[in-house]
């Protein structure tokens, strides 16, 4: 668990996608925990990565798009809080397999859909939107996501960054980091609240958190000796990995787990 988070969350770093969308699935294939104790664990690794990650790109030359980025974030912790809502909702009415089977059959449809504009990308448009609204509700629709699956953002997040905001792989990278930061947060803050929060062995927290702690760091010194045509290649490479482990996990939860 400690060397997945570490992995994961360097990379994901860098990439912008946060580390969760590889941790999550990843440890569901291995199936050391519960689905919804692996949800769990991962959003606070994410939220531990993201906030080291912040803190050490501080003067790296990759600025946050602060009157771009805020509105989304805000968006995408109200929409942290209905993600939430709609996992515990769905968890209270079936088994783990079943909601291990949802999570990764949506992550499997986002990537592959992410996958497909990322390699279209130059020959698709790209905008510069300044409207607050439409901000705030992209916000919205990523932090229901990010917080149903567990995953923090993931190359949705840096998708969107490059279709409506024109922003480079290292730029959007930062900026997805950012939202991630508020999703994260307003979904663990509910799920404290709501004392939904499911069982763990403390040491289990401690080593993934570890590991995410240690992967922000690791991702700010690989970042800064790569190139945005580097990140995009990186961004490739985690979703090809995204795509296979999903694909395992929907064929395992619908047929070879008891």
């Amino acid at each position: 668990m400690l060397l997945v988070c570490l992995i994961a969350s360097g990379l994901g770093s860098v990439a912008g996608f946060g580390g969760g969308v590889i941790i999550k699935p990843v440890l569901d294939a291995l199936n050391v925990l519960p689905v919804s104790t692996i949800s769990f664990l991962s959003g606070c690794t994410v939220l531990a990565m993201s906030v080291v990650s912040l803190l050490k790109s501080r003067g790296n030359g990759v600025k946050l798009q602060i009157r771009t980025t805020m509105p989304l974030a805000a968006g995408a912790a109200v929409g942290g809080l209905i993600g939430k809502w709609l996992f515990e909702l769905i968890k209270s009415s079936a088994d783990e397999n079943v909601l291990g089977l949802c999570q990764s059959a949506l992550l499997l449809a986002l990537t592959v859909l992410v996958w497909i504009y990322t390699v279209k990308r130059d020959c698709l448009p790209s905008y510069r939107l300044e409207n607050l609204q439409v901000c705030g509700l992209a916000g919205l629709g990523l932090g229901m996501v990010s917080s149903f699956l567990g995953i923090g953002g993931g190359p949705m997040n840096v998708a969107l960054l490059f279709l409506l905001f024109s922003m480079d792989a290292k730029t959007a990278a930062k900026n997805s980091i950012f939202i991630i930061l508020f999703s994260q947060a307003a979904s663990l803050a509910s799920a404290l609240c709501q004392q939904n929060v499911p069982y763990f062995a403390w040491h289990q927290l401690t080593l993934m958190v570890a590991g995410g702690v240690g992967g922000a760091l690791l991702g700010a010194a690989m970042s800064r000796r790569m190139d945005n045509r580097a990140v995009e290649r990186l961004l490739m490479a985690l979703m090809l990995i995204i795509l296979i482990v999903n694909g395992y996990n929907i064929f395992h939860f619908a047929f070879g787990r008891g």
